[in-house]
């Protein structure tokens, strides 16, 4: 794809995830701007560009498609519709960034690789914490071998279910198997197991147990896993999406020869460590207005020929294929 002067968005899905978390910096982003966004919900597509002031709404995503102005495509649908829409963004030469989970599973994953790779446009995926300050900090202090030569991390994470999830799943789509792919895991960790492709590069063994113990819903709600890295770390994790409210946690522990890191991937921007060379740190971290905004100037500096995004469909399959691998056992 040549490089692009300004990045004219199209936006496919204006729902949550927009508001607030990424749509709003495309518009903050120097040479980026939305021109329109599509929502099969009439009243409240139009709602959304009134108050984002995005000139142009439409129901019908060809309309994006099919706008030779518009030259980038930001899909915020649910994941089973990614690789629809990716596909036919790539048919229309314009590049992508898709929400997380990149898809509902590798397969179509590759699928989106493919099509991208044969129209010569390139694709993004919304893993936004490889852009933020926080999780640049602890890649930064394993680089400098604050605490030596890395020999494990472990990912705990237990969340209590929510009240429309024990009253209504069926209208959470999240915890839909034929739309998410695989409920809360799929969904939360594989923020979690991206964010470790990016610190560790990428897992080369995986196995894991994947259970529905509360029954609430039909994707699984505890899952555990065990994992090598490339680099020979050697990782765990164990995630328990029905835990009662006392148990929850959000903690990552990276243990080195001569200290260890902790920090949370949702709950705060914080670091604490210890090590023989750095004595104990304690840092916080302010996250942007919206969060979205690093990883997309990324994006955009891609797009002008200026620097390169992390988060690619290449590094975003592989979490999808561990995610794959540790849910297929039971």
């Amino acid at each position: 794809m040549q490089k692009l002067q300004d990045i004219i968005w199209g936006v496919i899905g204006a729902g949550k995830v927009c508001e607030k978390k990424s749509m709003p910096a495309m518009n903050k982003i120097p040479h980026s701007r939305v021109k329109t966004v599509m929502r099969r919900n009439e009243e409240a597509c139009m709602d959304f560009a009134s108050r984002h002031h995005i000139p142009n709404w439409t129901l019908d995503s060809n309309t994006i498609f099919n706008d030779p102005e518009i030259n980038a495509v930001y899909i915020a649908t649910p994941p089973d519709t990614h690789a629809l829409y990716t596909i036919k963004a790539a048919e229309a030469g314009k590049a992508v960034y898709v929400e997380k989970p990149m898809a509902r599973d590798h397969h179509e994953c590759l699928s989106m690789i493919f099509a991208c790779k044969e129209a010569g446009i390139p694709l993004f995926v919304a893993y936004y914490r490889r852009a933020l300050p926080h999780f640049l900090r602890v890649k930064e202090l394993l680089a400098q071998g604050k605490i030596g030569q890395v020999k494990s991390v472990q990912i705990n994470f237990n969340r209590s279910p929510r009240i429309d999830e024990i009253k209504n799943p069926e209208k959470v789509w999240r915890v839909r198997s034929e739309i998410s792919g695989g409920g809360h895991f799929h969904d939360l960790a594989s923020h979690q197991l991206d964010l470790m492709d990016f610190l560790f590069g990428p897992i080369i063994e995986a196995k894991g147990k994947a259970e529905n113990k509360a029954r609430l819903y039909e994707p699984a709600d505890t899952v555990s896993a065990e994992f090598a890295f490339q680099s020979g770390v050697k990782g765990r994790g164990k995630w328990d999406f029905a835990s009662p409210e006392p148990d929850v946690k959000d903690e990552i522990l990276i243990v080195g020869e001569e200290g260890e890191l902790h920090f949370s991937t949702f709950a705060h921007a914080h670091i604490e460590g210890v090590s023989s060379s750095m004595g104990q740190i304690s840092e916080e971290m302010i996250l942007p207005q919206h969060i979205q905004e690093p990883l997309i100037r990324t994006i955009v500096s891609e797009l002008r020929g200026e620097g390169k995004c992390p988060s690619t469909g290449e590094s975003a399959a592989r979490t999808s294929h561990i995610m794959d691998i540790v849910c297929a056992q039971k």
